[in-house]
């Protein structure tokens, strides 16, 4: 699991957006619409070694975000 701080800090290389943590191997880029794995609990932020989202997912894991964030 990646510390709170860290993911406080991680950015998408393409976007330069905050990353969101769906589980324990996914940060997902809303904005670039990718999905960067975790590997060994290191992110590995390449472009190229990104998983493109398709409309569906994209929907369904910014729910997911959404459901994550606390109400203010």
């Amino acid at each position: 699991m990646l510390e709170p701080w860290l993911l406080e800090l991680l950015v998408a290389p393409d976007t330069r957006e905050p990353l969101h943590l769906v589980d324990e191997r996914t940060l997902y880029d809303p904005a670039g619409r990718r999905a960067y794995r975790i590997e060994d609990g290191i992110p590995v932020l390449l472009v190229g070694e990104a998983r493109a989202v398709d409309d569906a997912e994209h929907a369904a894991l910014t729910a997911r975000i959404a459901a994550d964030e606390p109400a203010s």
